[in-house]
């Protein structure tokens, strides 16, 4: 090809890019940031109610320690599923006395049995121990949804938050629009689960050893929460089973470059063109599509 004819397609592929950055940054200076101040607001509006309920199920319940706080403008201890759905995960004390089972027999699951040489009756969490000597995801739950119960009789705002029924986990209905889920969980810091031991794939050159390290450092939580593995088994072993998430960790992978704006437009363009009945595509699937193409 001559010369001119290189530098003419060299031309086109500049303004090519130079076109599609454009409208990168026009839609998510008016798209995007008009999403994100939307729910900046939202969460406010919810917060206040829930802080509120959390802290009279706090005086009900000495060992149940809110974690959602605000820092810096940002409210710490809630994850925004969509614009009307938010989850907030409430850690536990003292998780010690119990022993991590993770042997893969419940995919995506773990259990939390007690240490060998301790009883029972000795344990901060006794009435929610099976006669095996585990810890029962599904008794903490609930627990929970009585004392969030409770609360909602009790609140300044009861007038515009109800439980939602029909479901194991503890879920409210706040002004008939919003619905935010309450999730009991512990913290496993520093540790790294034996089923997510395969990560990350080797050869694909991402991420780099100091952030895989970094990642593994960061841990996961447990959940106490219905899952596709557990739903159908209330009544055995894998009803009391714990949830795997790694929602920190993730988070610490989608730092760096454009990951985060990124995610930010496809949130954005799945709540407008996505939100379809039953939420076949939630936010979380536009942020592990992110993760998998996170070393480009």
């Amino acid at each position: 090809m001559p010369t001119d004819g290189l530098a003419h397609l060299s031309s086109e592929v500049l303004s090519s890019q130079s076109s599609a950055m454009y409208q990168f940054n026009k839609y998510y200076s008016e798209c995007v940031q008009a999403r994100k101040a939307a729910v900046a607001k939202t969460v406010r509006e919810v917060c206040k109610v829930v802080q509120d309920i959390l802290k009279e199920v706090e005086v009900q319940e000495p060992r149940v320690i809110s974690s959602l706080t605000e820092c810096n403008g940002r409210f710490e201890g809630l994850e925004v599923l969509s614009p009307t759905e938010f989850e907030v995960v409430l850690y536990l004390n003292q998780m010690g006395e119990f022993n991590f089972v993770d042997d893969g027999t419940i995919p995506g699951c773990s259990v939390l049995k007690l240490s060998d040489g301790r009883k029972r009756s000795m344990s901060l969490w006794i009435e929610f121990i099976t006669a095996s000597g585990y810890l029962s995801a599904r008794k903490m739950r609930a627990k929970l949804q009585t004392l969030c119960a409770q609360a909602c009789d009790k609140s300044h705002y009861r007038d515009c938050v109800k439980m939602i029924g029909d479901t194991t986990e503890v879920r409210m209905w706040i002004r008939d629009r919003y619905v935010v889920q309450v999730t009991p969980s512990f913290r496993c810091a520093g540790v790294w689960p034996r089923s997510a031991a395969h990560w990350p794939v080797p050869g694909l050159g991402w991420p780099n050893p100091s952030l895989v390290a970094e990642v593994k450092a960061e841990g996961f939580d447990l959940l106490s929460k219905e899952s596709q593995a557990i739903q159908s088994k209330q009544n055995s072993m894998e009803g009391d089973a714990w949830v795997l998430t790694f929602s920190e960790a993730e988070s610490r992978l989608l730092y760096g470059g454009c990951r985060r704006r990124v995610l930010s437009i496809l949130k954005t363009l799945r709540d407008r063109h996505l939100e379809l009945p039953g939420s076949p595509v939630t936010s979380y699937h536009m942020k592990v599509r992110q993760l998998i193409i996170g070393r480009l």
